[in-house]
């Protein structure tokens, strides 16, 4: 594969299409987290331009998108319902962004290299599933919940599954063939578009779909209206009907509860939660990226934080690098930052010019949109892939899946993260010592360096030697032994003398002295 240019512009062939397919994705995202998060509507289109246009410009990642995040509602909720105003969580938007660039200017960002890989790739495919699952009412026809919901517990008292199960109910002829045919087109025509000679190659599938989902509602009331989608199952931006009404829609944050120390917990708090997501989405989609790249964590806190200031000091919500639009962005075919920019210029322009047009979209169409974009992060193969990789591997990627799938990303992550160290601590408790024998003679070989995990192991391989033996204890290949380790062997070259066993201890000059065997090395005569 060549290496891929720097040059701002010189992808635009495949960031312009790759753009429109995040914006319309984007649209109905940030309207329903502002929803669920009890914000103005407005709110969450602002955090979706700033985090493309501000966060976009100032991220060295390639491909991550940013915007108002699923993962943030239940805090922002809470936050919302706390403060005396809305403006006193602008502020506490504002302080999390600056506590965020201090994050990055003290490299904070160097947590997301300790998360196993097994666990980002579990990750990304959980997000797959909870695409498809929590997309599938709105594909055909039940929007109870808000669009973008992550969470396994629904706000309309229906959790993951149930609202599946319950879909019967629910069903709008409408709804079920727009989607049902706009899946249909995506799925042909990503297998076909490759091989195109001409402009269309270009063409995104989903802005088809969008198109193909108006038209066909407009047909609907025309010659079926019972089928017809009424305003609850479109897409609704706010409409202002001046310029000024326009304006007002803007917010600033309110200075004077800066000595609030609930607004600084709050602050923290966002700034922590919203620096985890991100960190999480850049070394998820770093693993999407067919190029490789390896986005600076440090800079992207400290582009996250002006993101955040910078929506809060207008009224926007907390922003943070997110999956599901960076996944649809690589998806898309998108190879610099570029895309991630004209996303939020579109989402400006859009929301400037035309509120009323964006109105007709259906969100069955939008749904099925992100249907695909799910199957994509969680096809059958990414889990036969993993199998193929052993136990050790697979059981932390399912793990992730199941944990995500059952409570929120957080809280799985963490779940992942513990069982994945666990498999990690039991390899290299199974590995660290070989020991083999030829007739009466005995090797033991510590091939990893030695601490408190390896007790049981090494008392193991000493309790096999028999009396009347001789034994050598190579220790060439290691560095270190903590202080239970050689307290285990210095008993063992004690009773070795009243055993009749010769030992011989061999080790590396470079071994730590503070490791070294402080008993005197005994060989039996």
């Amino acid at each position: 594969m060549k290496p891929i240019s720097s040059a701002f512009f010189a992808h635009w062939r495949y960031d312009l299409p790759a753009s429109l397919v995040v914006f319309l994705v984007a649209l109905p995202l940030c309207l329903g987290v502002a929803l669920a998060s009890g914000a103005p509507l407005f709110s969450g289109l602002i955090a979706g331009i700033v985090g493309g246009v501000v966060v976009g410009a100032l991220s060295k990642s390639p491909l991550s998108v940013s915007g108002p995040a699923a993962g943030l509602t239940v805090i922002v909720f809470a936050a919302i319902n706390e403060l005396p105003s809305f403006e006193a969580f602008l502020l506490a938007v504002c302080i999390g962004g600056l506590l965020q660039i201090a994050l990055g200017i003290a490299r904070a960002g160097v947590l997301g290299d300790f998360i196993p890989s097994s666990v980002i790739t579990g990750m990304l495919a959980a997000i797959g599933l909870i695409l498809i699952m929590k997309q599938v009412p709105h594909a055909v026809g039940y929007d109870g919940n808000f669009f973008g919901d992550e969470s396994f517990t629904q706000y309309d008292g229906e959790n993951t599954l149930s609202a599946i199960l319950h879909l019967g109910s629910h069903l709008l002829p409408g709804a079920c063939l727009i989607a049902l045919v706009s899946m249909a087109f995506m799925y042909v025509w990503d297998k076909k578009q490759p091989k195109m000679k001409s402009f269309m190659r270009y063409v995104p599938s989903p802005l088809v779909v969008v198109g193909f989902g108006v038209m066909a509602n407009f047909a609907m009331a025309r010659f079926k209206p019972e089928w017809a989608l009424q305003k609850t199952h479109l897409v609704a931006v706010p409409v202002a009907d001046s310029i000024q009404g326009f304006f007002g829609q803007f917010r600033m944050p309110d200075f004077t509860m800066i000595a609030n120390p609930d607004i600084w917990m709050i602050g923290l708090t966002l700034a922590l939660v919203a620096s985890i997501e991100s960190l999480l989405s850049i070394e998820a989609i770093d693993k999407l990226d067919p190029y490789k790249r390896v986005t600076p964590t440090n800079r992207e806190l400290v582009a996250q934080g002006i993101g955040n200031m910078a929506s809060g000091m207008i009224g926007g919500l907390p922003v943070t690098s997110v999956i599901v639009r960076s996944s649809a962005n690589v998806g898309s075919g998108a190879r610099s930052k570029l895309s991630a920019i004209m996303h939020g210029l579109m989402l400006l322009a859009a929301v400037v010019a035309i509120p009323n047009l964006l109105n007709f979209i259906p969100l069955s169409a939008l749904a099925a949109v992100l249907i695909m974009v799910g199957y994509k992060l969680t096809k059958p193969a990414i889990y036969m892939a993993k199998f193929r990789k052993g136990w050790p591997y697979f059981v932390p990627f399912v793990v992730t899946v199941v944990a995500i799938m059952l409570t929120d990303l957080l809280v799985g992550i963490v779940i992942g993260v513990v069982v994945g160290t666990v498999f990690v601590l039991a390899q290299n408790f199974r590995s660290a010592i070989l020991c083999v024998s030829d007739g009466n003679n005995y090797l033991i070989r510590f091939r990893k360096d030695l601490f408190f995990l390896h007790k049981y192991e090494l008392k193991k391989a000493l309790s096999t030697l028999p009396d009347h033996s001789s034994v050598l204890l190579d220790m060439t290949r290691i560095n270190f032994v903590d202080k239970d380790n050689i307290e285990i062997i210095n008993d063992f070259m004690i009773s070795a003398g009243y055993r009749h066993i010769a030992v011989t201890v061999r080790h590396n000059d470079e071994i730590n002295t503070q490791s070294m065997i402080t008993e005197p090395v005994r060989e039996a005569a």
